[in-house]
């Protein structure tokens, strides 16, 4: 497993987990903050969008828009894996393929796909920081989705992935 697919099966990881966080405190009659949703929303409509660029297709959502944890959910389902997918099977040629795409702002880019796919991840990581911090502020005791933590887990069940 190359670099850059570790961290997409990381992202996948760290999504599952802050996700499962999220519904034990949104248990019934407890609403999640506004601050919480509205970050995660980002994390994932950003996954989306990235997709959508690479691929050439119309993004399903938009920046900032806001869910619900159960759409929340679903969005992890549709958004993850596929990026992890691209992550995994991507040759050298698709690494270094430039696209052009046009920001939220309507500034007009070039990236590689490998440049992309790197920020998803660190970009999700940011915001997924930022997450712990709201849910703590909220007295919701945040999850730790540091990379170090899933490589821990990997290394603890025997499932070392090669580099």
């Amino acid at each position: 497993m190359n670099t850059l697919e570790k961290l997409g099966a990381f992202n996948i990881w760290a999504n599952e987990t802050l996700l499962e966080r999220l519904t034990t405190a949104a248990a019934p009659g407890q609403e999640l903050p506004g601050a919480v949703l509205r970050l995660f929303s980002h994390v994932l409509n950003a996954q989306a969008i990235w997709i959508s660029r690479i691929n050439g297709t119309p993004s399903p959502v938009k920046v900032w828009q806001e869910h619900g944890l159960a759409t929340c959910q679903q969005l992890h389902e549709q958004t993850s894996e596929p990026l992890h997918q691209l992550m995994a099977q991507a040759d050298d040629a698709e690494l270094q393929r430039l696209v052009s795409y046009t920001n939220s702002l309507g500034n007009s880019y070039e990236s590689q796909v490998h440049d992309i796919l790197t920020h998803a991840v660190v970009h999700a990581s940011y915001h997924r920081a930022q997450v712990a911090l709201r849910c703590r502020e909220h007295g919701i005791e945040p999850v730790n989705t540091d990379f170090i933590t899933y490589c821990r887990e990997l290394s603890a069940a025997g499932a070392v992935p090669s580099l």
